[in-house]
């Protein structure tokens, strides 16, 4: 059985870093809202970059709606586009700085930023 914390241990949740961060997450988890994006997603990690055809083949979707969805997903910071000649390669953005950090790097400080923040539940 897990022993449930008292709600008095908890803090008001108005701290600024924990807002920050779920203010920076938000557009990830709405763009992640979505179960083709999230397939896609899904795709370039596994592949690393992909042109919009090759997503489709992999897709149920048409060329048309998986351009909207990678637009989408850019627009969220969560895919990078690279050209290369006449194409267009998408991949996950892992690029980041102190000053713009993508989106992966957001969701791990806003998991941390909750971590420190709540107390761990004890097993008994």
């Amino acid at each position: 059985m897990f022993k449930f914390l008292n709600i008095q241990t908890f803090k008001p949740m108005n701290t600024p870093s924990i807002q920050n961060e779920l203010a920076a997450c938000l557009p990830l988890f709405n763009a992640l809202g979505d179960p083709h994006r999230q397939t896609i997603l899904l795709l370039l990690a596994k592949h690393g970059q992909l042109n919009v055809n090759r997503i489709t083949e992999l897709m149920p979707l048409s060329r048309p709606a998986v351009s909207h969805h990678l637009k989408l997903m850019k627009q969220a910071d969560i895919v990078r586009v690279a050209q290369a000649g006449n194409e267009r390669f998408y991949a996950i953005n892992r690029d980041y700085n102190e000053q713009n950090p993508c989106p992966i790097q957001r969701l791990k400080a806003l998991t941390e930023a909750l971590e420190a923040y709540f107390p761990p539940l004890t097993k008994d």
